[in-house]
């Protein structure tokens, strides 16, 4: 049997599935508030009003950002949706967690490029580049010596070094006549 804290929830629905992971909520609780035990109704509670909460500023958002013929929804949309449903004391701190999220965005895209990952200065690169071009070609040439020394040998290159037509060796076997030439069909 469960404990009775839990069977005063109700089962989960599919609506559970439209609210915040219970883990992350749980962090949250432990790092704000380490010291104090929270019973599993209150946290039950408090993600249910931080998923509603979202729900109300998300569909706020919506409205606003129906009402300026957009299509999607932008940080200008969501905090106006704050301030439309009284929370404008916490467009400053929204502001200023938009402003990092853009900083750590800029920071991904200018580490995103694959030479600066790397540390090798471009010149280093592109002497690199140049090898394996160069190692390429002399294989390359290599193949192309093997095949030619392989049709001298055939005895299918020229004096001019240009290959001949080929002409098949005699397999040496006879091939057996076909049963089915007692069939006439003139």
């Amino acid at each position: 049997m469960g404990s009775p804290e839990r069977e005063l929830c109700p089962p989960p629905s599919e609506e559970d599935e439209l609210t915040l992971p219970r883990a992350s909520i749980n962090k949250m609780i432990k790092e704000l508030v380490p010291s104090v035990r929270v019973a599993f109704e209150s946290r039950e509670l408090i993600l249910n009003c931080c998923t509603e909460f979202i729900h109300l500023i998300s569909s706020e958002a919506n409205e606003v950002c129906n009402q300026s013929n957009k299509k999607t929804i932008n940080a200008e949309h969501v905090l106006m949706a704050l301030d439309r449903l009284g929370f404008s004391d916490y467009t400053v701190e929204a502001e200023a967690v938009l402003k990092d999220c853009k900083a750590v965005a800029a920071k991904r895209r200018r580490q995103s490029t694959r030479l600066e990952n790397l540390g090798i200065p471009e010149e280093e690169l592109f002497r690199q580049q140049q090898e394996l071009f160069a190692k390429a070609r002399e294989e390359q040439a290599k193949q192309e010596q093997q095949q030619w020394l392989l049709l001298q040998q055939q005895g299918l290159a020229g004096a001019d070094g240009m290959p001949q037509s080929y002409i098949p060796p005699p397999s040496g076997l006879k091939q057996e006549s076909q049963e089915d030439d007692d069939d006439d069909y003139s």
